[in-house]
């Protein structure tokens, strides 16, 4: 063999090599982004769930979604998704992200879930960096207080009461802690603020694609 048909069938070999296994790459990265796409969707799932029970609601609520995106309010550094539960078409609870940014450590992302009546389903706490054994109890792992917010809305309590008791509040502090609690009570104050302003739009059938900040 010439040293021309020699170097040409090593590149031929070398180019089949390289395409076996890049198809064999992809492959594999295609099976897991798959099972991660899944995980994570299972996760999220689990997470409304929390909020609104599956017993509830009878649509596809990862599908039945709207993009928001405040910055005044929900103080959402990106545009989020709110989902909506339905019963027969009937408005459940739509559920939307919010972050109180002025906890002790840092910003704290909240998920918060909403009747149609302006009444909180419930709160939970999707990430934080509060200090632990102080703070981290606004987690539903480490205590139930998050669960103060359950019920409430608008009109069973007054603006002046959605703070903490030491600021003359109804919603109790943490001991050494109270910069963390003040904050997500505020936050959710917002969400239920945001939630008045833009109620129609939020469980419309055909929502506008972006929901931002009322004029």
């Amino acid at each position: 063999m010439s040293l021309r048909a020699a170097i040409i069938n090593n590149a031929l070999r070398l180019s089949l090599f390289a395409l076996c296994t890049t198809a064999l790459i992809a492959g594999v990265y295609q099976l897991t982004a798959n099972k991660i796409e899944q995980s994570q969707q299972q996760h999220l799932l689990a997470s409304l769930n929390e909020l609104i029970p599956a017993s509830r609601y009878n649509n596809a609520l990862l599908e039945d979604t709207l993009t928001i995106n405040d910055q005044t309010l929900l103080h959402l550094e990106q545009p989020e998704t709110a989902y909506r539960a339905r019963f027969n078409q009937q408005d459940i609870a739509v559920i939307f992200p919010v972050i109180a940014p002025n906890g002790y450590s840092g910003k704290i992302k909240l998920l918060v879930a909403i009747e149609p009546n302006g009444t909180l389903a419930g709160v939970r706490v999707l990430q934080h960096k509060e200090t632990a054994g102080l703070g981290d109890a606004i987690d539903k792992n480490k205590s139930d207080w998050i669960d103060v917010f359950t019920q409430r809305s608008l009109s069973n309590t007054s603006s002046s009461s959605w703070q903490v008791k030491r600021d003359g509040g109804e919603f109790d502090q943490f001991t050494g802690a109270t910069i963390t609690p003040r904050a997500v009570v505020k936050a959710v104050h917002n969400a239920l603020l945001y939630y008045q302003h833009h109620k129609s739009q939020l469980f419309s059938p055909h929502p506008s694609p972006l929901l931002k900040e009322r004029e």
